[in-house]
Order: C-alpha cells, then sequence, then structure tokens
C-alpha cells in the first residue's frame, strides 16, 4: 500500500510487492519523434490503465514550432483524469495552471508536489500520488488554432489486487476563474478607507477556490490575480482573509485567516519570488504589485479534513472590496462520486489579459472592459 512507504528517504529501503509501469509519447518506430502532435480541436488519450494501482509521478514539456508560435497554449490545453471508469473527470485544468503557475506563464519554482523545472520553467512534474481501483485514463484536449507538439511521461505503480487502495482517496484538481471580482466603488473613500475599513460578517461574496461533497481531505491551491486597478496610491491585491467551511458550517468557519498573505504563509504585503516546499510566490507583480501574480499553498502536513462537505474561500481585498482577476486550481483527495464540476470555461475566456484596459492580450474575448 502507499501508506506503507513512510517518509520519502526513510520508507526507500521497504520492499514491496507491486510493478512499475510508464506512459509516455516515445516514438513507437523507434525514431527520435518522441511526441505527440496535437492537432487543433483534437483529444489524445495519454494513458489508459487498467486494474489497481497509483500514478506517482508525472512530467510534461510542450512546444508550438511555427514561425508564429502559438500563444497562450497552456491555457488553451486542457488535462483531464478520470479513475475507476467514471464519466466525468477528476481532474479538470488547464494545464500550466494544473503545475502550479497561472497567466499561461512558466517560471523556474520548486515545491513539494508541484515543480516547473528549466529551461525558463517549461519541464513540468508532478508528485502527488493519484491511487485507483479499476483504471485510470487521462487525457489531454487541445483548443489552440496551431499543431502543438506534447512530450509527457505518466509513471505508475502496478498492483495485484483493488484492496492495495482501500482507504485511499481519489485524487482531485478544478480550475476556477473569475474575469473580474464584485467590489465595491471608492466613492468618498480615502485610499486607506477602502483598502482596510469596512466589514465582512458571513463570507458572502468571497471568491470561491472549492466547494465540493463527499468526505476526504483538501490539500492545496495556487491563487492567481491580475490587479486590475489602476493608481498610484497603495495598491496592495491581498488583505483578503481566508475562511474554509467544512461540513456545511455556519460563519464563522472552522478555519478563518487573517490576510492573503498570511494564508499563503507569508507576510507584510509581499513583492519579490520564493519558492518552497509548501508555500511560494511564483509571479510577484510588477511595481505596487501592479499585473500578474501567482502564489501556492499546499496543505501536506496539515490537510483540512472534511467529512460531507467542504467550501474553501477567500475574500478579494478586505471586506471583498476589490474587483480584479481571479483564477485557482485546488487539489483535493475525496471519495467517489465527486460532484460534477461546473462547465469550464470556453477557451476565449481562459486566457490572459493585457496589461491595457482590462482586455485580452490578442483580442476581447468577451472580458467585461
Amino acid at each position: 500500500m502507499i501508506g506503507e512507504k513512510g517518509s520519502p528517504l526513510g520508507g526507500l529501503a521497504r520492499l514491496r510487492n507491486v510493478r512499475s509501469k510508464r506512459y509516455s509519447s516515445w516514438d513507437r518506430t523507434g525514431g527520435n519523434d518522441d511526441r505527440l502532435h496535437l492537432q487543433p480541436g483534437e483529444t489524445a488519450t495519454l494513458a489508459n490503465i487498467p486494474g489497481a494501482g497509483s500514478i506517482t509521478h508525472i512530467w510534461v514539456t510542450i512546444a508550438s514550432e511555427h514561425a508564429d508560435p502559438e500563444p497562450y497554449f497552456l491555457r488553451k490545453l486542457v488535462l483531464r483524469a478520470f479513475w475507476d471508469g467514471e464519466d466525468t473527470p477528476s481532474v479538470e485544468a488547464p494545464i500550466g495552471d494544473f503545475f502550479g503557475v497561472g497567466h499561461a506563464q512558466t517560471v523556474n519554482f520548486v515545491s513539494l508536489p508541484l515543480q516547473m523545472s528549466p529551461q525558463d520553467g517549461k519541464g513540468f512534474n508532478c508528485w502527488f500520488p493519484m491511487p485507483f481501483a479499476q483504471g485510470a485514463r487521462f487525457e489531454i484536449h487541445s483548443d489552440c488554432d496551431k499543431e502543438i507538439l506534447f512530450y509527457y511521461y505518466i509513471d505508475c505503480e502496478l498492483y495485484d489486487n483493488a484492496a492495495a487502495v482501500d482507504g485511499l482517496g481519489r485524487f482531485h484538481a478544478q480550475w476556477h476563474r473569475e474575469l473580474m471580482t464584485q467590489g465595491t466603488a471608492e466613492d468618498g473613500l480615502t485610499n486607506r478607507e477602502w483598502m482596510f475599513d469596512g466589514e465582512n460578517i458571513g463570507g458572502q461574496g468571497n471568491y470561491v477556490l472549492l466547494e465540493a461533497t463527499g468526505q476526504g481531505h483538501y490539500v492545496g491551491c495556487n491563487l492567481n490575480v491580475h490587479n486590475l486597478r489602476e493608481t498610484t496610491q497603495w495598491n496592495w491585491y491581498g488583505e483578503g482573509d481566508d475562511m474554509i467551511f467544512i461540513d456545511g458550517e455556519a460563519w464563522p468557519p472552522s478555519l478563518h485567516g487573517t490576510g492573503t498573505e498570511d494564508y499563503f504563509n507569508t507576510s507584510w504585503c509581499p513583492a519579490e519570488p520564493y519558492s518552497s516546499p509548501y508555500h511560494g510566490i511564483t509571479m510577484p507583480g510588477g511595481p505596487n504589485w501592479s499585473g500578474k501574480i501567482s502564489v501556492y499553498r499546499f496543505h501536506v502536513e496539515d490537510p483540512v479534513y472534511f467529512s460531507t462537505s467542504i467550501r474553501v474561500t477567500i475574500e478579494h481585498g478586505h471586506a471583498n472590496r476589490r474587483s480584479d482577476d481571479l483564477s485557482s486550481t485546488a487539489y483535493w483527495y475525496q471519495t467517489e462520486p465527486h460532484a460534477p464540476f461546473p462547465a469550464l470555461l470556453p477557451v476565449a475566456q481562459r486566457l490572459p489579459r493585457s496589461e491595457m484596459a482590462g482586455r485580452t492580450e490578442g483580442d476581447d474575448a468577451g472580458f467585461p472592459h
């Protein structure tokens, strides 16, 4: 069983009756074309694994080899995973966001479960264990306009029977975005009053990172902010409290935090890149916290357990006063069946914004202006 491994190094000497298996994009002709040639609109099966087992590692890198390369393909490619013959995915996210960084960008960073590695963060790695009892299926869907070259490994352990995964939750990952959170006007308020005063009793209007039903545990997220407020005044995007509601409880929830940077284990309005095993700032934004920010927090040593449901939320600015572009990927384990995910936003509404006038990079793509 997975749980018999113990710590990463302490359990390495343990002998186990499992079989190792890899699914990858190696060239079946024996040549060196070791990648998928993913066509516009195509959905390709990366692995269709029978029986019981657990995914141990995923590696991906992606290229667009054209004179005019495909832009923003990290938001146009969608990764999905299905466990035990289910019809709806347990993993569904744009591929760049799944591997820990939003805004269709890459950056070198190191965490325990997810990493982007050189060159320039274009080598994606995932070490979240993903057990299954009756098969696993991975697929990649392209909403790109051009051919994409997709390289991958999916490494797994295979077990003789489903009893090896008894008591283990199924891995889930879900992407979410609000193109513009519903904030409040600054009219008649000083910058300090608007940024730091006001009340939020009840948590209504918070940005929702995860809403799930069943038994399980939440193990973290990445959060991406595009700061849409144009001002020379203090323009800190955070100050929003995290509020995690367990099993349908009323406000105040069992887990109520004190600010955005506090939940992400940093402090005092950070503006520099940082990565560590369980938390980090992969994109700190520009001067005065302008532009694009990406942060992560993994609950590896401190999972948040729930018996019937969980709702993970965070304010967008103190008392939900900011109107920014927020997106996130939440990661958790739970029993099946899970509640079907809301429909993924169409590709035009997944793309990054430009730094100018709140418009998308490339075209309007249905964004509010």
